[in-house]
């Protein structure tokens, strides 16, 4: 690698070496390198994420599988009982949200996150020793306690390791272990429902054996998963220090991470950006809560057995994979705007959920169709958190804004399955018309979104000058200080929104 000078002096052992700002300011990589670097990067990091993901989706719906494999009978839920069993996971989710963003500033942020991977698993399984609705409910809860840093933690990591044009293709990579948990969880619980020799209810097996599986995969990543670049020891002192190269220009906060500063959290309650992804997501995380919980139930409804059920919701997992597929390439390789592609995925899922609601009960499988196609919204979860890290600078404005979604996702996703109930049964109207509401206003918001981002960047060009313009002016010092520094999008001049 060439550099203005030789890293080998200041970088320290392969094992653990900290790669200092002045080093990273040095390095001149070539294009070839910094792609092999990348290229690296992907293939070490993406894997560990993908999976992580998969599980956690996996995990999170079991109970929605659970209760084509006798939990509602065994358990004696009855009424909204089933409903509350949702909501209380994300009421957990929501009550860690907060201080989990605090400690991904505070603690080492891949240990934190592991660790957490591997409680959540040893609750999973405790589920399978409930006896009752307050015992489910009382581990619901506290798996949304333990599944909470996982997605604004691996967020802050992709913005550590990745420029903000790369952001986009990376997050939708690993979501799309959402898809892949989707297909794969439908052949689990069908193969456990199919076990007649077991003495463990067929519920309990599969809360037994995925909790197992994530607790496993939560202690590799206690070893394996990085913080950041300059604790990657997969790279070399020298990749390490390209590596923080490339992200310094993206000049939203590398550095000073540990330092929790008040006024860019105030900054992240007040940004009209925070608030218009808060109201997107929560829109269409209350049509998430419902299809979510009452996925196999609605399937279930359309004149299938319980088994088959769970098979049928494979396909949805399939459609998921192209979105997210789709995104990634229109978002890498085009120049659609970002929030443009989330407003196509989620009018596909509009007319998905208009198609169950208004074709009658006779067209199952045209209906079935409609259920599929709803869950091309997913796609737009990992656009949405790509945003943060790219149009939100300084490393706790960006954690206190990525906080804020999550709220907004736990909310949506505790409001959702309150609008259905099994005496609905069996065209569910209520919930299914709160989910075309979710979907129609997501969309509203997202567009919204889109509008300010032009106004913004219109309004800079106009009291700044150009970006470029801006650049010209600073000498060469006094813009690699700027770049950086741990200011907020707000206090950079030359800083333009992502559409």
């Amino acid at each position: 690698m060439e550099d203005k000078e030789s890293l080998s002096n200041s970088s320290g052992s392969k094992d653990g070496p900290h790669i200092h700002v002045s080093d990273a300011l040095r390095v001149e990589p070539t294009p070839e390198q910094e792609a092999r670097v990348v290229r690296k990067i992907d293939l070490y990091i993406l894997p560990m994420m993908g999976i992580c993901y998969m599980l956690q989706l996996m995990d999170k719906s079991t109970l929605s599988y659970a209760t084509q494999l006798g939990i509602l009978k065994d358990l004696k839920l009855q009424g909204s009982q089933y409903s509350w069993t949702s909501s209380i996971f994300y009421f957990g989710y929501l009550f860690w949200s907060f201080p989990s963003s605090y400690l991904a500033v505070r603690a080492p942020l891949a240990k934190y996150v592991a660790s957490t991977v591997v409680l959540w698993g040893i609750v999973l399984m405790c589920h399978a020793a409930t006896k009752d609705y307050a015992g489910l409910m009382t581990v619901r809860f506290f798996l949304g306690v333990t599944e909470a840093a996982v997605g604004p933690g691996f967020s802050l990591i992709v913005g550590l390791f990745y420029k903000r044009e790369e952001q986009p293709a990376r997050m939708l990579i690993w979501f799309t272990g959402n898809a892949v948990a989707n297909i794969l969880s439908g052949i689990i619980a069908h193969g456990v429902g199919e076990i007649t020799t077991s003495k463990i209810a067929a519920w309990k097996l599969l809360f037994l054996i995925l909790g197992a599986v994530t607790t496993f995969w939560g202690i590799i990543l206690v070893f394996l998963l990085p913080s950041s670049p300059s604790e990657a020891k997969f790279l070399t002192p020298d990749e390490r220090a390209l590596c923080l190269q490339r992200t310094i220009a993206n000049k939203t906060g590398i550095l000073e991470k540990s330092e929790f500063k008040m006024p860019q959290m105030v900054a992240g309650l007040l940004d009209p950006q925070a608030w218009l992804l808060f109201f997107a997501m929560f829109t269409v995380s209350v049509a998430n809560g419902g299809i979510s919980a009452f996925g196999s139930i609605l399937v279930a409804a359309f004149g299938f057995s319980p088994l088959t059920a769970v098979l049928m919701q494979m396909p949805s997992g399939g459609i998921q994979l192209g979105a997210m597929i789709l995104s990634s390439i229109l978002a890498a390789y085009t120049k659609i705007p970002r929030t443009i592609i989330m407003v196509f995925m989620t009018i596909v899922s509009l007319i998905g959920i208009v198609m169950v609601y208004a074709l009658p009960s006779e067209q199952k499988w045209s209906r079935l169709g409609g259920s599929w196609i709803t869950t091309t919204y997913v796609a737009t979860t990992p656009l949405q958190l790509s945003l943060i890290t790219s149009n939100v600078g300084g490393f706790t404005k960006r954690s206190t804004v990525s906080g804020m979604l999550f709220v907004a996702y736990c909310v949506g996703n505790i409001a959702g399955p309150q609008f259905y109930s099994t005496d609905q049964a069996p065209r569910y109207s209520k919930g299914i018309r709160a989910t075309l509401a979710g979907y129609g206003l997501a969309t509203f918001f997202t567009f919204a979104l889109f509008l300010y981002y032009i106004f913004e960047n219109k309004r800079r060009d106009v009291k700044y000058g150009l970006p470029a313009n801006v650049s010209e002016s600073m000498s060469e010092s006094e813009e690699q200080e700027l770049e950086v520094s741990n200011k907020t999008d707000r206090e950079l001049t030359d800083f333009r929104y992502i559409l």
